[in-house]
């Protein structure tokens, strides 16, 4: 009746609501286009686990120096993981860098000289003072309830570029604090889960995807394997009625089966130049590790993977914070910077949004003598390229670094922006469970216009 009646237009609308439909409930890996025009198609998320201290990295607050000694003068959170005492200026000078005169701390001189290329939110807040609540919140968006990994709900919502690579990497990814609830796909299809490269306590040379290679190098006869496989589960299927469950792991075999022919060859960099080792840091024993996952996670965009996560542990410095945040920056610093320089030269800047940052700050006051506790009020992060400003800093907290003040970013913020910047509404991106329609940024959120180009 639609179709024949008011020339055609109740038919589009009604085929609207059905590709709607289609979205929320599709179980499969298939690029699906995004909602509205995206600026950025994939994700690379430099996650720096354990809270590196935005005071002394990227929030250059003068008045820490000046007061450093003193009380703070305001209160402190009524909930803090631990005890601190007075305040602490940095151990490292700032200095302005690029056109946009950004102040970065000497940590970071190689990512400083980027500083043109990034948009800084000096104002990102969490709600957990813990590393296992904060991390959660992070990646799935809440911190009491098992929830997909925003990596899922990316590729739920997108899909692959690639049919035979996974949607979504995770590159030595913690086992600790969460675990893999930070990156699994929860309620949602299981195709859509991270597919780990080694973890936290694998060499980065030796770590790989797990029994990514036949045993028996026969594929024919594995293939014979998965589709018997397969019509024993669509029988199955055929007699219990749907299950999405099941369907999603005949569709994650296929993938595994897929990915041989793929997967082994990207993850070999024998074949990249001397320069572009140099570039990421391969050349030095301090940086080749974080180097080598930065590299990787640009061979993984490359080739059409929409979110890669590349971990770095641990910058839980409640003390000796000056000798570890300094040999923890040396770590990265080149290589993230390489990255950066990496993708602008191959012109993947533009379309691929890098995301740098840990699941919370620390505080301008001292924990002991060379130290800093846990601080979720206020930290930085900073993004790049896929549509966002340039040269541009959002937001503030307060003179001393303890709360947010203005403009503030709370971490359903960032999702909710990192999926619009994807071309996906966050309040339509939603999934029917038990009951009720989830979403990333469940009942919050809004998107952050201000920091998009």
């Amino acid at each position: 009746m639609l179709r024949r009646s008011g020339v055609g237009f109740g038919n589009l609308a009604l085929l609207g609501l059905l590709a709607q439909s289609t979205r929320s409930q599709g179980s499969g890996l298939i690029a699906k286009p995004p909602m509205f025009a995206p600026r950025a198609k994939r994700v690379i998320f430099l996650f720096m686990h354990g809270g590196p201290s935005h005071v002394d990295t990227f929030d250059y607050k003068p008045l820490l120096v000046r007061d450093s000694g003193k009380p703070l003068p305001f209160a402190k959170p009524r909930v803090q993981f631990a005890q601190t005492g007075n305040l602490r200026k940095s151990s490292w000078d700032f200095k302005p860098y690029g056109q946009s005169g950004a102040m970065v701390s000497e940590l970071f001189p190689h990512v400083g000289a980027m500083v043109d290329d990034l948009c800084f939110i000096k104002s990102i807040h969490g709600t957990n003072e813990a590393h296992g609540g904060a991390l959660l919140k992070l990646h799935t968006g809440s911190d009491t309830f098992v929830r997909p990994s925003m990596g899922s709900w990316i590729s739920y919502g997108l899909g692959t570029e690639n049919q035979n690579l996974p949607s979504f990497i995770t590159i030595n990814p913690t086992l600790g604090h969460g675990g893999v609830a930070n990156w699994a796909s929860a309620f949602l299809p299981a195709v859509h889960q991270g597919t780990p490269l080694g973890s936290s306590g694998t060499p980065i040379e030796k770590a790989t995807i797990n029994y990514l290679h036949d045993p028996n190098d026969n594929s024919a006869l594995q293939r014979l394997q998965l589709d018997l496989l397969k019509q024993m589960n669509t029988a199955h299927s055929a007699k219990a009625g749907p299950d999405h469950a099941l369907e999603a792991r005949i569709e994650s075999f296929e993938l595994a089966f897929r990915m041989q022919t793929e997967a082994p060859e990207l993850m070999k960099i024998d074949g990249e130049s001397e320069a572009t080792r140099k570039l990421y840091g391969l050349d030095d024993a301090e940086t080749a590790a974080y180097g080598r996952q930065c590299l990787l996670a640009r061979r993984f965009a490359e080739k059409g993977v929409r979110f890669i996560q590349c971990s770095h542990a641990y910058w839980d410095s409640h003390s000796d914070l000056t000798k570890e945040h300094g040999r923890l920056a040396r770590q990265v610093d080149k290589p993230i910077a390489g990255l950066i320089q990496d993708l602008k030269a191959r012109g993947l800047l533009d379309d691929t949004l890098v995301l740098w940052g840990g699941e919370f700050g620390r505080t301008p006051t001292v924990q002991g003598n060379d130290g800093r506790d846990h601080n979720p009020h206020a930290f930085t992060m900073w993004m790049a390229g896929g549509g966002v400003r340039r040269g541009f800093s959002y937001g503030h907290s307060d003179d001393y670094g303890f709360y947010t003040v203005d403009e503030k970013v709370h971490v359903y913020d960032l999702h909710a922006t990192m999926l619009s910047l994807l071309g996906i509404d966050h309040e339509q991106l939603t999934y029917r469970h038990a009951g009720r329609d989830f979403r990333l940024t469940d009942v919050h959120g809004h998107v952050v216009r201000e920091i998009i180009a």
